[in-house]
């Protein structure tokens, strides 16, 4: 008689918890941050793909879905995959980034609507999976992803300290928790902007500014608004110092945090791009006026029109900016986190006063308000606090992508 016929029950019983035991002995061994973050970005991944196959089953069914305007998007969505876990993490701008990443490089470049970085990082990875360049997008966002969480983690627990790891984790959980942040999900720049941002703050903190300049490089060729990080970045040098910016200081300022140049050099090489393959260093400003009639403006003005045009929709997206900025203002008033105040203020107020369309997008580009999520990790060590505010964030959050699933897609992108 074998061995598999003569175990019994009882045998059977006491083989389950020895194999828990060695899982979990596996998972012991992965480094702590490791650990949580690929555990967090897998059940963050499971829970959505899944409320979004039901929200979109449970849609299918009311007449004139989807509507007219969005009929061209789910035929995109179909022609990426026939898995709806899989088509419904790209809307809108995810086909232009796919355009973008499919265009022949031995020809003249014909757009200059958006930075290059995203797309052209999903052209390596495209040949291993089939030519498909959509595909090698939302890899492109989810590996970025997971890279952001790792730096939220790290920047979370030395910023606001006191727990040690506990600081960690619940700062990747407020990034994760922010209103719109399955948008970090979809085929769309939002991961790979933060973990960009979130990395170059994280090596700020440590003086290793070197590695702020070449990762602050990528940041400024992935969104438009990234050269101006170099700001806040500054300011972190500048705190390091004691705040001294006198004369005696400057030497010792340019000679640790000369690299910072680089920043602003990665939009110069995109301008560069632009004007190698359109003779025209503003290709891509021209591009977004004559396209989408984009111009800089007050965003106070916007803010006030918005608020004063009666449309609840345009309300909702200024009340919640004013929100960010007042849990910003609130959370960073001390001098040692000014660096990311400035900074929540410069990726708020730059989409805001670019006007209509940008302005339509506010709620996708608040997710780069990175310093708010770890703003409400502080508060939530407070006792009893935590729940609260994770339930009322997470029914925000469901409600939102509800919408973003469904008719209302114009709300947020």
């Amino acid at each position: 008689m074998t061995d598999e016929r003569r175990a019994g029950p009882a045998d059977l019983a006491r083989g389950r918890p020895r194999a828990a035991a060695r899982l979990a002995a596996a998972a012991r061994r992965v480094p702590e941050p490791w650990g949580f973050v690929l555990a967090v970005f897998v059940g963050a991944k499971l829970v959505l793909s899944l409320v979004g196959v039901l929200v979109l089953a449970a849609w299918d069914g009311v007449p004139g879905a989807p509507p007219a305007a969005e009929a061209l998007m789910r035929d995109q969505q179909d022609a990426v995959s026939s898995h709806r876990w899989v088509s419904l993490w790209f809307a809108w701008d995810s086909f232009l980034y796919d355009h973008l990443a499919r265009l022949p490089l031995d020809r003249p470049w014909p757009d200059f609507g958006f930075p290059l970085l995203y797309p052209f990082l999903a052209r390596p990875f495209a040949p291993l999976l089939g030519g498909h360049t959509a595909w090698a997008l939302l890899l492109v966002s989810n590996v970025a992803l997971v890279f952001q969480l790792l730096f939220a983690y790290r920047l979370g627990a030395r910023l606001f300290g006191g727990d040690g790891p506990a600081d960690g984790r619940r700062a990747v959980r407020y990034l994760l928790l922010l209103p719109t942040a399955f948008l970090f999900q979809a085929a769309l720049t939002e991961s790979l902007f933060l973990c960009l941002a979130l990395a170059a703050f994280w090596y700020a903190e440590r003086r290793r500014w070197l590695v702020v300049g070449i990762v602050g490089y990528f940041l400024a060729m992935s969104r438009s608004v990234g050269f101006l990080v170099v700001v806040p970045l500054a300011l972190v040098l500048v705190r390091e110092h004691g705040w001294r910016v006198g004369p005696r200081a400057w030497p010792r300022l340019l000679r640790e945090g000369w690299p910072l140049l680089l920043v602003p050099a990665g939009w110069l090489t995109f301008m560069a791009f632009c004007r190698w393959q359109a003779g025209d260093w503003f290709a891509y400003q021209h591009t977004q006026q004559t396209g989408w009639g984009i111009r800089l403006q007050s965003p106070l003005t916007v803010a006030g029109s918005a608020l004063a045009g009666g449309n609840s929709a345009d309300a909702l997206r200024v009340w919640l900016v004013v929100a960010a900025l007042v849990v910003a203002v609130v959370g960073l008033r001390r001098r040692a986190d000014w660096p990311y105040l400035v900074y929540t203020l410069v990726v708020v107020l730059v989409p805001l006063s670019m006007g209509s369309p940008v302005y339509k997008s506010l709620l996708r580009y608040l997710l780069a308000a990175f310093p708010v999520a770890l703003v409400l990790a502080r508060w939530a060590r407070r006792p009893g606090l935590d729940p609260w505010l994770t339930a009322v964030l997470a029914l925000l959050q469901g409600a939102l992508f509800a919408v973003w699933l469904t008719y209302w897609t114009h709300l947020i992108i």
